[in-house]
């Protein structure tokens, strides 16, 4: 296991979910239900979800060497493409709350459930999710892409459920979602220059 890529993975992933629909479900979900069984559904919907990349990259890492590396570097732009265009929308607070107009009563297992749902089900083709499988096609230690992508996903929502609104007020959306495109943008660099000198 590369001991270093685990809080690579582990940022790259915190930066990428933090102005993703899934932090403000978990923010609104916060204010809902409780925020233990909140995170407790949230933390269970994304360990699912980082199974499911880390198993779908490492399917990708059986590719031939050169159709890996252009796979990755375009998964990588089309990324950083994505995230610099979500930045100049900004109604994700909005799109959270309509997932959330079915939400149960204040009890342990409606908030378990609803929370786990909102997340399982908002966090198909993610990016996020793309980025743990590509991340997991490059680098080939899935063990340490799934550790710092869980432990990057589990702090967004942990910072959405406890301090999201007061967070929000100081550092826009717009921001993280640029920045985590130029981090995106960094990577296409990298595969791109591996693509070239291999």
């Amino acid at each position: 296991m590369q001991p270093l890529l685990i809080p690579l993975v582990f940022v790259v992933v915190l930066v990428a979910e933090l102005p993703d629909k899934s932090m403000f479900a978990s923010l609104v979900l916060g204010t809902r239900f409780r925020p233990r069984w909140v995170f407790l559904g949230v933390a269970t919907a994304f360990l699912v979800h980082v199974i499911l990349a880390v198993v779908a990259g490492h399917l990708l890492s059986l590719l031939p060497h050169r159709a890996l590396e252009v796979l990755i570097a375009t998964l990588f732009a089309a990324g950083a493409a994505y995230m610099w265009i979500s930045a100049s929308k900004s109604s994700d607070e909005e799109t959270a709350q309509e997932h959330l107009d079915s939400a149960a009563s204040g009890s342990a297992l409606a908030a378990f459930a609803t929370s786990f749902g909102v997340v399982f089900i908002g966090e198909w083709g993610d990016i996020t999710q793309i980025l743990t499988a590509n991340l997991t096609a490059r680098y080939d230690d899935p063990l340490a892409v799934a550790i710092g992508a869980t432990l990057g996903l589990w702090t967004a929502a942990l910072l959405a459920i406890t301090a999201g609104r007061a967070l929000l007020r100081y550092i826009s959306v717009a921001l993280l979602q640029r920045l985590g495109a130029l981090i995106l943008l960094g990577f296409t660099a990298y595969s791109i220059l591996q693509i070239i000198t291999s």
